[in-house]
């Protein structure tokens, strides 16, 4: 008996000392090269980037990892007591490995290999912090060593709730939901304090397989996993058994994120995106948790999009019909199915395809994909003219069979009436064509650069490509009042006569003569500079860039970041350089502020995941700027910080021709809005692009429409025709209810009854007055000089005029 009970003693001291030499090993073996667990003190899980108009409406988001982050000392305690009890009820007594839940485990899988049941788990929260964030899932006992071995470390570093709350923020719950709070939104649409104690406890369901009880594919198993929970916080006292009660009668209902409040400004929110990229690289975009508060005006942006839209579409009506997207074989007994799958092109939603089934008099009978029936009635199709090469187009059709035929598949939108407000029978379409015309708009403000809207074309789906920033066109006459602007400064006024006849260079050996004529291919003699700008007269134009000299032009193009590197040639002064529509609205945004440089700004703030701001467009401090105003605080005033580029008499002078082409002339069209507007057309050779920049006091818009491969747009589609209606229309409607403001006169300025015959002082009895805009000391006072196209001037001999001598010098050739 005594030498069994030394055998036994002996035996097990000797598998303690193989335990304690096997746990060394062990320690020693899988101990080395563990990942270095410290890092998750200064971990920050990837979360998403949200960008918001400037209300503060969502409108687009960068993840990788949908994820919501939230301290642990926000989370609420019945959504904390799910996960303990369906995860690690002893999380806050073990020290990283649970043995009692581990010997239990052991027990019940004996029992389950035995029975062919699904092996149980017993690894901790911890442990899942040490897999999630430092090894892998490879399911081995070799992992399963090393999950514990760090877990007993992370225990030893860091705290209960720093654990937690990195457990709770990390583990993926399904749905594209990455930690708790993403889920709340994604499944039930509500932030963690709100969640029911079934919707918390449902979560807490998630993290052992989320697609296993999916509340909709797999609805009963999602129901019994969330009342399995629940039995676990009525066992472990967290809850009530009132509360399980209710909690377990009630339905478990997924409700859709609310997406409501999203503003669509799709080509605006890419262009933050690529400058996000450019100032953090795309890691800090992705996963970096920013919050930025953009300048888009959300009612401005949805303007934008119409009128840029409708505008478009107007010019691609006047230009005829196509023809149908696709054809079908009416006779075959599949032509439904058919329909069906051929694809909406894109950028044609709202619109719908439907093929017609009959051509009759005076409508076709049309048939959606869904079966809906329909007809397309004479008064929809008289706009569709065949097309013809070089934007012609032919005769108005008469019938419906000169349009469209039997087979034809067309786009089609619902309408209730025509265009005198006739209703029509319900059931009524109309036909639409997708245009291959595109364009842009941009509306900033003038006096800070806050981007307020931007359209960079007709669809975002049809193409990503911005055509207001990343476009480079010719402006044509649209750059002329910087040449204008450049003589104003030299100390030509307005009223300065500039001579409207034939000019011709000789552009050097084997190039030939340079022969720029007007629009209208006549000449008007001397004309005073304002009739020049407003009736766009490219002869005049030339003469004063000639007299002031390319140099001072260049500059001033220079100046208003138009074209930092103008060619010095005249045919520049028309605006045959290459710009940007941002880059031209910006430009003229420096006029109507006074000739303040401003830089076009689309982000107002950033802040990191913590709330703290980083980035800021305004970099000024106020620190008055807290002051309760209605209690007899003092408004503070900021420091105007601008850059003065040009002089504010020579800008608010320009501004002034520049309403007078709203008044009389290339720009009529807009006169409708009522309201103190100013802006410019532009046009360029062979109709190739067409613009409209303009401002009201404290609102610049720019418009460019063209092709993305320049081609024409048709005889007489200048801007005019295409451009300045779609100015027109937005300004109409984003100044709607706005009172009159008009122009804002500098210090300086003296405004002045013109003969606006002479250019002269109006005497009694003159007939036509005006009133213009001068400099003290250039107030015309009988003398006149001829600007025809000579050297710049050197110096001044009152009465507001500058003698000008011709000379051909530095001109191959000469001047005729």
């Amino acid at each position: 008996m005594l030498r069994f009970f030394v055998f036994s003693l002996g035996f097990l001291v000797f598998v303690g000392l193989a335990a304690v030499v096997g746990g060394f090993y062990a320690l020693h073996h899988y101990g080395r090269g563990l990942p270095d667990y410290k890092q998750l003190a200064d971990y920050e899980p990837p979360m998403v980037t949200r960008i918001h108009a400037g209300d503060g409406r969502l409108m687009s988001e960068y993840a990788i990892e949908r994820r919501v982050y939230v301290p642990i000392q926000a989370i609420p305690k019945r959504v904390v007591n799910s996960f303990l009890s369906a995860e690690d009820k002893n999380f806050y007594e073990h020290p990283g490995v649970d043995f009692v839940s581990l010997l239990r485990a052991v027990v019940t899988n004996v029992a389950n290999i035995g029975q062919g049941r699904r092996l149980v788990g017993a690894s901790t929260i911890t442990q899942q912090v040490a897999k999630n964030f430092l090894l892998t899932n490879e399911v081995s006992y070799e992992r399963k060593i090393k999950e514990a071995l760090l877990a007993f470390r992370i225990e030893r570093t860091f705290s209960k709730d720093r654990i937690l709350d990195l457990y709770l923020n990390e583990i993926y719950l399904g749905g594209g939901s990455y930690g708790v709070a993403a889920a709340a939104l994604n499944y039930f649409n509500k932030p963690l304090d709100q969640l029911t104690i079934a919707e918390a406890a449902y979560l807490a369901a998630l993290p052992k397989a989320p697609n296993n009880y999916h509340p909709v594919r797999k609805h009963a198993a999602a129901v019994a996993r969330r009342n399995w929970v629940l039995r676990r916080l009525l066992e472990d006292g967290k809850i009530t058994p009132e509360e399980a009660e209710t909690a377990r009668n009630s339905p478990l209902e997924v409700r859709r994120r609310d997406v409501t409040e999203v503003v669509d400004a799709d080509f605006f929110s890419e262009e933050v995106r690529r400058e996000l990229v450019e100032l953090y690289g795309n890691d800090k975009l992705y996963e970096g948790g920013l919050s930025v508060r953009t300048t888009l005006d959300p009612r401005l942006q949805r303007i934008a999009d119409l009128t840029l839209r409708n505008g478009l579409l107007a010019y691609d009506r006047r230009h005829g019909w196509r023809g149908p997207v696709a054809q079908l074989d009416m006779e075959s007994g599949d032509w439904q199915e058919k329909l069906a799958e051929i694809r909406l092109p894109a950028g044609a939603k709202p619109w719908r395809l439907a093929a017609v089934l009959e051509v009759g008099a005076q409508s076709a009978a049309v048939q959606l994909a869904d079966g809906t029936e329909g007809t397309l009635p004479m008064s929809e199709l008289v706009w569709a003219r065949k097309w013809l090469k070089n934007q012609r187009f032919g005769e108005k059709p008469s019938k419906p069979s000169d349009v469209v035929a039997v087979g034809d598949v067309v786009l089609v939108e619902p309408v209730e009436a025509n265009e005198e407000g006739e209703a029509y029978e319900a059931g009524t379409f109309a036909l639409r064509q997708l245009p291959q015309i595109d364009g842009a708009l941009v509306a900033l403000d003038p006096h800070t650069g806050r981007v307020l809207a931007m359209s960079g074309g007709f669809s975002f789906e049809q193409s990503q490509f911005n055509r207001a920033t990343q476009a480079k066109r010719q402006p044509g006459s649209s750059f002329k009042p910087f040449v204008y602007l450049a003589g104003l400064d030299s100390g030509y006024t307005p009223a300065t006569i500039i001579l409207d006849a034939p000019f011709v260079i000789d552009q050097g050996p084997g190039l030939g003569k340079w022969k720029p004529g007007n629009y209208t291919k006549k000449f008007y003699g001397p004309t005073r500079m304002r009739v020049g700008i407003e009736k766009s007269r490219n002869l005049m134009t030339v003469r004063l860039a000639q007299t002031i000299g390319m140099e001072r032009v260049a500059d001033y193009s220079q100046r208003f970041g138009i074209d930092k590197n103008l060619q010095q040639v005249l045919s520049m002064s028309l605006g045959a350089g290459e710009t940007t529509l941002m880059q031209m609205t910006t430009a003229y945004a420096m006029l109507v502020n006074g000739g303040k440089r401003i830089t076009p700004s689309l982000i107002d703030r950033i802040q990191d995941r913590n709330g703290a701001t980083i980035y800021r467009h305004d970099l000024r401090l106020c620190e008055d700027c807290m002051t309760d105003y209605q209690s007899g605080g003092v408004i503070p005033e900021l420091e105007d910080e601008r850059e003065q580029i040009a002089d504010p008499r020579s800008a608010y002078q320009v501004v002034s021709m520049l309403q007078g082409v709203v008044e009389r002339g290339t720009g009529r069209k807009i006169k409708a809005v009522g309201k103190p507007l100013a802006g410019k057309t532009g046009t360029t050779n062979d109709y190739m692009d067409a613009w409209f920049v303009g401002f009201s006091p404290d609102l610049a818009v720019g418009i460019f429409t063209g092709f993305d491969n320049p081609r024409t747009l048709g005889r007489s589609e200048g801007g005019s025709a295409v451009a300045a209606p779609i100015f027109r229309d937005f300004m109409a409607e984003a100044l709607k209810d706005q009172p009159a403001i008009p122009f804002r006169i500098p210090p300086g300025i003296r405004i002045v009854r013109l003969n606006a015959e002479t250019g002269q002082l109006a005497r009694p009895g003159d007939r036509n007055v005006m009133l213009e805009a001068f400099k003290p000391d250039n107030v015309p006072s009988g003398q006149q000089v001829l600007i025809d196209g000579g050297s710049p001037a050197t110096g001044e001999t009152g009465g507001g005029a500058l003698p000008v001598q011709p000379r051909n010098e530095g001109l191959s050739g000469g001047l005729y």
